[in-house]
């Protein structure tokens, strides 16, 4: 590498691995903008097509469930008919239902473009990941190269919330989807020619595209039965026996990866005390954080009465505190204080954060109830990255793909079930008030108070959670800290899961 480093022709041969990683990192950013440009505009979405307050969450959830639901089988793919396969027909899958989306006219028809808008994300990022390692095989290249990639997710988070809001109320909601064709159809043209062809990498088998089928239908009757519960109420029969079904899916889908013979999940990977608890403290708290970011959009525009580019521009401190210190602070932290510790210390930052929000009055002031809290939410900055090195700290080179898959899938199950959650409660609560004779804004703050109130319960258990089960890393021989004994808790060689924070 240094002799070709000292080449003219080694110049030349650099600009199209770059470009490469430009075109991985723009896929990239089209998947996580999508994730976030939508938040503020859905009150136009609602308006425009009809939805209620409570179907109105499925427009998120639809696209988180399919994305986390066949994460794992896009990964199996990548690795029986090679990444880039995958990445330009996730490409291409994710483009044509961004426009799908943006021409609905109804909303069966957005929410089901909105399901392969996630499948077709999916797919992207499944493969990125891999594609950059190949691309940059040595270490410390390819430490700036993961760096860049995680800083587009961030950026994209960001981009998100400010570029949904400045679209819909200069143009309309369309095009906050509608803006995905150039780019999308630019980044899949330049694809094609400058990325390499691989070689499929995985042991010749089958895609367990029948496990995949398992998991995505028990989240979405899960996600449906939550949904649900404001209109058949939360102890009737109706709720419960969707739960089951729900339940009764994701066990068969358990049974399957056991009895499989190349599964999707591999059962033996919850034996890590590490990984199995951290997967769970994330669904907590990102069900807190992600709940948390579609109804304050809603306090916003309801109650405040913001327009969507001011919604959009209130959130982005948020957006941009969580980037800045995932960045540039979390992985100094982690190293001089340990994993676990630093993980403790975010998620205080953010349980204080969601209590401040269980009081934001009906005439609240932006720089008095909204902002302290934006900015303590800078501390999801700190419990991503930690959570991530936590749920890596005991995979080995074997099962380091499942564990890191398995990370990015529990970030947006929780990511659907919180924002199914605590917007049926808001809902639920609001109708109440209502009948009580409180006036809309009234009902309204009023919802969003018990939702917040739920949402710090989660973090809350967050908390004790993390004291629990990820206990305090030995020290060995002055070495660096350990989780459960197994090892360095923030092992630089440990392929880590990228953090899509938005």
């Amino acid at each position: 590498m240094a002799e070709l480093a000292q080449s003219p022709r080694s110049d030349r041969r650099a600009y199209p691995r770059t470009l490469a990683l430009a075109l991985l990192c723009a896929g990239v950013l089209m998947v996580i903008l999508d994730g976030t440009i939508v938040t503020v505009a859905l009150p136009s979405i609602a308006d425009d097509l009809g939805f209620s307050s409570a179907d109105l969450a499925w427009v998120m959830n639809i696209y988180m469930i399919a994305f986390g639901g066949l994460l794992l089988l896009s990964g199996r793919l990548g690795d029986l008919f090679g990444r880039k396969r995958v990445f330009l027909a996730g490409l291409a899958v994710f483009t044509v239902a961004s426009v799908l989306c943006g021409v609905a006219t109804n909303p069966e028809m957005l929410l089901a473009a909105r399901f392969v808008q996630g499948a077709g994300g999916a797919m992207v990022s499944a493969v990125s990941l891999g594609m950059i390692v190949t691309l940059y095989p040595e270490p410390a290249e390819q430490g700036k190269a993961i760096g860049a990639f995680s800083f587009v997710g961030a950026a994209g988070a960001s981009l998100g919330l400010v570029l949904g809001g400045v679209l819909t109320e200069a143009a309309s909601w369309h095009w906050i989807f509608l803006v995905n064709l150039p780019i999308g159809v630019l980044t899949l043209l330049l694809s094609a020619r400058i990325l390499s062809p691989d070689t499929p990498t995985g042991p010749r088998g089958k895609a367990d595209v029948a496990g995949a089928a398992l998991v995505t239908a028990g989240l979405m009757l899960l996600v449906f039965a939550v949904v649900k519960a404001e209109a058949y109420g939360w102890g009737s029969a109706k709720t419960w026996l969707l739960v089951a079904g729900s339940l009764a899916l994701l066990a068969l889908f358990a049974v399957r990866q056991h009895l499989a013979a190349e599964p999707l999940l591999p059962l033996r990977t919850f034996r890590s005390r590490s990984v199995t608890g951290a997967n769970v403290l994330q669904v907590f708290t990102i069900a807190a954080m992600f709940g948390f970011q579609v109804l304050v959009v809603l306090y916003m525009q309801h109650v405040l009465g913001y327009g969507p580019a001011k919604s959009g521009w209130g959130m982005f401190p948020t957006a941009f505190a969580i980037g800045a210190v995932s960045l540039g602070l979390s992985a100094r932290l982690i190293g001089r204080f340990g994993a676990r510790n630093v993980l403790v210390g975010g998620l205080l930052m953010l349980t204080v954060a969601m209590a401040y929000l269980t009081r934001v009055p009906v005439d609240g002031a932006y720089a008095v109830d909204l902002l302290p809290v934006f900015v303590l939410l800078g501390g999801g900055g700190l419990v991503l990255p930690a959570l991530a090195t936590l749920a890596m700290s005991d995979a080995g080179p074997e099962d380091a793909g499942v564990v890191s898959g398995l990370f990015s899938t529990t970030q947006q199950i929780g990511a659907a079930l919180g924002v199914a959650l605590l917007n049926t409660l808001s809902t639920s609560r609001a109708d109440t008030l209502r009948g009580d004779g409180k006036s809309e804004a009234a009902a309204l703050t009023g919802g969003f108070h018990l939702a917040f109130t739920v949402g710090t319960v989660l973090l809350a258990a967050s908390v004790v959670l993390a004291l629990v089960v990820l206990r305090t890393p030995r020290q060995s021989r002055g070495s660096a800290d350990t989780v459960d004994g197994a090892g360095p808790a923030s092992d630089d060689k440990a392929p880590q899961p990228v953090v899509h924070v938005g």
